[in-house]
């Protein structure tokens, strides 16, 4: 892909295009993922906003807690993990929430709850922070049955199942690579516009052919 002829290009494909074509493909969908995936790529900024000026905002260093793994809490490993909170619960489209950096499943207010299940580490390698090395987030999202009495069981769902997954990473570019069961695409958010664009479309692993090795005595 020619990223240099793109620079101006009027007919760009972003993130949300992609989303709403790819709904378009399943008449009886009333948009819940849309909307959902909608909110996760707004948390993705956020934090592509606040890992840009770590440094100046005093982001870096330790919060002085630990995760369910362990593991000492950065500052923005505590930041992100609200952003990601409140724009999952704020979509109206989630029963709970399973974060790597709380202890216990996060169960939404009746009264918001939709059916899906977000799983997510809000800021993966954040021990790379104060180095400027990329970090990321990861997600994945599975469908409950029942959202009014849904329970960690319901959570516990082999990868088969996901309807949608994804990673979003910092680093000299925001790149954001996301598959909702049609093939993988990866935007990179283009700050001046505020946009997640398509420029790695149809990502697939390069398969090796295999080759046959005659062996000599």
């Amino acid at each position: 892909m020619d990223h240099a002829a793109d620079t101006f290009r009027t007919d760009l494909m972003t993130i949300t295009r992609h989303v709403l074509n790819e709904q378009s493909r399943h008449p009886e969908s009333r948009g819940d993922l849309t909307i959902l995936l909608s909110h996760i790529v707004l948390g993705c900024k956020f934090v592509a906003s606040a890992v840009n000026k770590a440094g100046l905002a005093k982001l870096t260093g330790l919060a002085g807690e630990t995760n369910v793994q362990g593991e000492e809490q950065k500052k923005l490993d505590v930041l992100s993990n609200e952003v990601f909170v409140n724009a999952l619960v704020s979509s109206g489209r989630t029963c709970v929430l399973v974060s790597e950096e709380d202890e216990k499943a996060t169960f939404v207010d009746p009264k918001l709850r939709g059916k899906y299940c977000v799983c997510f580490d809000p800021l993966d390698g954040s021990s790379n922070i104060d180095c400027g090395v990329s970090i990321g987030t990861i997600f994945g999202i599975y469908m409950i049955k029942n959202q009014d009495t849904v329970t960690l069981e319901e959570v516990l769902q082999p990868g088969k199942d996901m309807i949608a997954a994804g990673y979003c990473m910092y680093g000299s570019s925001c790149t954001l690579v996301l598959s909702t069961g049609n093939g993988v695409n990866g935007f990179t958010l283009d700050p001046s516009l505020g946009e997640f664009i398509m420029t790695h479309p149809d990502i697939k692993v390069y398969r090796r052919k295999e080759r046959s090795i005659r062996l000599t005595k």
